[in-house]
């Protein structure tokens, strides 16, 4: 929300309920409005209103706040009269609910949003919020001008008063901001010294009890300060507007209002947003950046929580348990606010959220990495060093507006992250592969092997979890005839091997294509990193452990495939084959465990199987090529190619079958494919997906079980229907002249399963 200049977004609060918090807003937002005769606009906002500010004004709101935050059309002088309730004094009013049997729910983001219009029609706007703060009160909370924090001089109240201020402190709101009212004040209760005292806050008004003419108001559904406003109790209420328009209001707007902190040295201000200029950020001194005055005070505000807080120990209390962890995060949150407001009074209201939020960040998360892993827009990130972040968004690499304070903040960060993990990283072993609580895949280096800095890689996974839908319609990574042929592929059990290079998304697709395995079945997945989320029940995830200090210990890949094939797995589903590993994974597709599935580094099908005669090699078993070949011919049924293209964009550019042996040499055939033809004028890469005209040599094995494909599905008409079919011939054998056989004639027939068939 952006309030306008000339507007006072005032918000009423209370720790307690039935301290007269909506008798006070409706109240007072009257002496406003009858005292200074301006613009003013009362907006309940109680989570728990059950229309009590329709009672206590008397008054039927046109609209609620729900349905103002909904409003399509453009807010104008002339809208509002639609909009908003005119009480007859000429106050306007914004109800939460029409009725009690209503409950409020709105959004924050659109309320936010309408507000700000709103406030450039008038002067004052005064909102209820009532004591229980939710996202939408916290949303109003932002850009108040002042919060007036009701109470009563009961211990009760105090002490409910006192753990709500508290809280919101926790959540980066200043201590100045909140304005202390104490409501029926008489003589019985706590002295208002005492209760200034406890809430370390002064009074602004002491507001006298006043049942009789209280209880009127309300029976008259009408505002005591308007129907007796000659009372001791309504005049307190003009006294408290005369208090706050008499200058503190004007000192609260002026403190809500960012204030840049310039360097004394010849430096720039470091970034606290992530509009700032990086060419500012960076001034080195031989070869040390400087530290401007936000980063010596985050540094101070760091030095000063670990005095007071063990932070180690404390973490290793939480033992995994989110609620205890969500405990230390806000025990965390409010130590370190209370800082910030000792050392660091000079700060605007942003820039002490964005050092709270910051050093939190730093103390119990990953530091500057916590903003670039909650934006979903980022698939990846690359730190080169304490003051290089790049990121990749929508597959375009660039630099990133956040740095580390220094290499050793970044080297904690890495030892954070690998920890939990049982793993290390040191100068004995100064790399190491590891995974973040989400799955998201890490690569750290760290001095001697990376010259400049600690590098950190970290490749995001998918808040969503990405399904086939999502490669047919919002990705178009392929067609529906491509994704229900592969679909069909899995469920009847294909041995497949998905081929791609660097970051293409072999791994994203595999955990796709795994979700198609039955449930019926025994899954065993392997990997150096567990990244696969398969969505079946018996799964088993196996994971590869690196040797202790001690240089012993080490499980590798290959070590757990020979030992999956002791637990009895119908499909085996290894991450990455990287090295002799591919040998055992191919003897294990040919011993019965048909429908496993693995990815491999490769350009094209062609060099996948190139790739896993080499791999192969790697088993130290000194095989002949041709056995190999053999292995690879009989053992993978399907190679699927996903190609990175320029633009960013990710999309099946093969689907190749791998039909066998012919002579000393293996015979491909490609069954659909993505031809590119060029750039638009956005510079993305266009083309269409083609069926080859081949038809595939297993879909007679398919026949047999009962399951019935469509031979058009083969076609170019049958992924392509304003195209004309096209039959090509089949891939010549790698290393051989000779053309294969032309595909069989393609003959339509609807794809289903036959009853009484093989049904895997």
């Amino acid at each position: 929300m952006s309030i306008h200049a000339n507007c006072h977004f005032i918000t009423v609060i209370g720790g307690k309920g039935g301290v007269g918090k909506s008798v006070f807003a409706a109240n007072l937002a009257f002496a406003l409005f009858g005292e200074l005769r301006a613009k003013v606009l009362l907006v309940d906002l109680d989570a728990r209103s059950c229309g009590d500010q329709n009672i206590i004004t008397g008054l039927r709101p046109k609209k609620t706040i729900a349905e103002v935050a909904n409003f399509t059309g453009v807010i104008s002088q002339q809208s509002i009269e639609t909009l908003v309730t005119q009480h007859p004094t000429g106050l306007h009013y914004i109800g939460a609910v029409m009725s009690a049997d209503q409950t409020l729910n709105v959004s924050p983001a659109l309320f936010k949003k309408q507000m700000g219009t709103l406030s450039q029609y008038y002067n004052f706007i005064v909102a209820d919020l009532g004591n229980d703060i939710g996202d939408l009160q916290t949303a109003a909370l932002e850009d108040a001008s002042a919060i007036l924090t009701l109470t009563t001089p009961e211990v009760l109240a105090v002490n409910q008063t006192k753990r709500l201020m508290h809280d919101l402190t926790a959540k980066t709101v200043p201590q100045e901001f909140f304005q202390l009212v104490v409501n029926n004040v008489g003589r019985t209760g706590l002295d208002p010294r005492l209760i200034s005292q406890s809430l370390n806050r002064p009074v602004q008004a002491l507001i006298p009890q006043d049942d009789v003419t209280v209880y009127a108001s309300v029976q008259r559904s009408t505002p005591f300060v308007v129907s007796s406003p000659q009372t001791p109790v309504a005049q307190a209420y003009f006294d408290l507007v005369r208090r706050l328009t008499g200058g503190i209001l004007q000192k609260l707007k002026t403190l809500s209002k960012p204030k840049s902190i310039h360097s004394t040295s010849s430096g720039s201000t470091a970034a606290v947003t992530p509009a700032v200029d990086m060419s500012k950020v960076r001034a080195l001194k031989s070869k040390q950046r400087e530290i401007s005055p936000l980063g010596h005070l985050k540094l101070q505000v760091h030095s000063a929580l670990i005095r007071e807080m063990d932070l180690k120990k404390d973490l290793s209390g939480t033992q995994g348990d989110p609620v205890k962890e969500q405990e230390l995060r806000s025990k965390t949150q409010k130590a370190i606010s209370q800082i910030v407001d000792r050392i660091g009074g000079s700060l605007s209201r942003d820039e002490r959220g964005a050092v709270i939020k910051q050093v939190l960040d730093e103390a119990l998360g990953l530091g500057p990495l916590e903003e670039l892993l909650a934006d979903p827009t980022v698939t990846e990130i690359m730190v080169n060093g304490s003051e290089r972040i790049y990121i990749e968004k929508s597959g375009r690499l660039q630099i990133s507006p956040v740095t580390f304070t220094s290499n050793l903040q970044l080297r904690n960060v890495i030892e954070r992250i690998v920890t939990p993990l049982g793993r290390r990283i040191d100068e004995k072993t100064p790399y190491c592969d590891a995974r973040l609580q989400d799955g998201s895949r890490v690569n750290a280096v760290i001095e001697p092997l990376s010259i400049d800095g600690p590098a950190l890689t970290i490749r995001k996974f998918p808040s969503e979890r990405i399904t086939m839908e999502d490669y047919v319609q919002r990705f178009q990574s392929l067609t529906q005839p491509m994704a229900d042929f592969l679909k069909v592929c899995v469920e009847e059990g294909l041995n497949i091997i998905i081929s791609g290079g660097t970051g293409t998304g072999k791994t994203t697709l595999l955990n796709v294509l795994s979700g198609f395995i039955p449930t019926t079945e025994r899954i065993v997945t392997i990997e150096d990193a567990a990244e696969l989320q398969l969505k079946q029940d018996h799964v088993v995830r196996l994971e590869t452990r690196p040797a202790n200090m001690e240089g012993s210990g080490e499980i590798t890949i290959r070590d757990l495939v020979r030992n999956s094939l002791r637990m009895r797995p119908d499909r085996i589903v290894v991450g990455e084959c990287r090295d002799g590993a591919a040998l055992d994974m191919l003897q294990a597709m040919n011993t019965g465990h048909d429908g496993s599935m693995t990815t491999v580094h490769a350009n094209t099908p062609r060099e996948a199987t190139s790739r896993l005669e080499t791999l192969c090699l790697m088993a130290g078993m000194d095989l002949p090529a041709k056995a190999i070949r053999d292995q690879i011919g009989s053992a993978i049924n399907l190679i699927v190619q996903i190609t990175r293209y320029s633009d960013g964009s990710r999309k099946i550019s093969s689907i190749t079958e791998v039909v066998g042996m012919m002579g000393e040499a293996m015979t491909l055939q490609e069954i659909f494919r993505f031809k590119d033809e060029g750039f638009d004028k956005n510079r993305r890469v266009v083309g269409q997906f083609q069926a080859m005209g081949l038809i595939p040599t297993f879909i007679e094995k398919f026949e047999s079980r009962g399951i019935t494909i469509p031979r058009n599905l083969f076609t170019t008409s049958g992924s392509a229907p304003a195209k004309p079919a096209t039959v090509k011939t089949a891939a010549a054998p790698i290393g051989s002249s000779k053309p294969a056989a032309t595909a069989k004639p393609a003959a339509a027939a609807p794809v289903k399963k036959a009853s009484g068939g093989d049904n895997r």
